[in-house]
């Protein structure tokens, strides 16, 4: 309590928020302004410039996403088919041929119809996820709580989540799980036949992954062709 009432004292001079971080020899500024009472500080500034800063990166991947789907390269995946008709939607409203009473042409039109898909847009592991509806997000479901306003992207299941896609740019990471599984497998001892079965779904599913990628992108330059 004494030190709680000396924070509150010395924190609201001039400068007093850092004197008080020296003087009570705390590591962090968010516990300076926890002892002194002051939410909204430096933690918060930092906290609303990331999430700037996170929305605009979502904006980017949408609109880069966007961009592959006018090109014909599409996204693979339990939510692809969603993600796919969003897109398509979008693309008809700035088709000048279009009998929308509105037709929208500019970037900056393109970037405010795509905003608030953006927002929904969290990063996985190795998968896009698009959290449209809590309801429908596997995580939340294995955990119990449908009602959550995030996902728990840890614990993405991107093959079986039906609001997950893979991209080109995930390729790799599945590529490289494959090999490295593959190459876990055949170190397995002849025994060891209950964890060589659980390592051999593992690997056909990254493969299945990589296939349904390349199965897109090749259909994808046929057409070009």
């Amino acid at each position: 309590m004494l030190r709680r009432k000396l924070a509150i004292e010395l924190a609201y001079r001039p400068g007093g928020l850092l004197a008080t971080k020296i003087y009570l020899h705390h590591v962090s500024t968010a516990t300076t302004e926890g002892y002194a009472s002051r939410p909204g500080g430096a933690q918060a500034e930092l906290l609303a410039e990331v999430n700037d800063h996170e929305q605009q990166r979502n904006l980017e991947l949408v609109l880069a996403e966007f961009r592959n789907y006018q090109q014909g390269i599409l996204p693979t995946g339990p939510g692809a088919r969603s993600l796919t008709e969003f897109s398509a939607s979008i693309d008809e409203k700035l088709d000048p041929e279009a009998a929308a009473p509105r037709i929208q042409r500019n970037d900056r039109d393109v970037l405010n119809l795509l905003t608030k898909r953006a927002k929904t847009l969290h990063l996985g592991p190795a998968n896009y996820c698009w959290f449209t509806d809590p309801s429908r997000a596997l995580c939340l479901r294995l955990v119990g709580t449908p009602a959550a306003d995030r996902p728990l992207i840890g614990m993405c299941d991107s093959v079986r989540c039906p609001q997950a896609t893979h991209h080109p740019c995930h390729r790799p990471l599945w590529a490289e799980h494959a090999d490295k599984t593959k190459i876990f497998i055949g170190q397995l001892g002849t025994a060891r036949k209950t964890e060589r079965s659980w390592l051999q779904v593992d690997l056909d599913r990254a493969r299945r992954v990589d296939d349904e990628i390349d199965a897109a992108s090749t259909s994808m330059t046929e057409e070009s062709a």
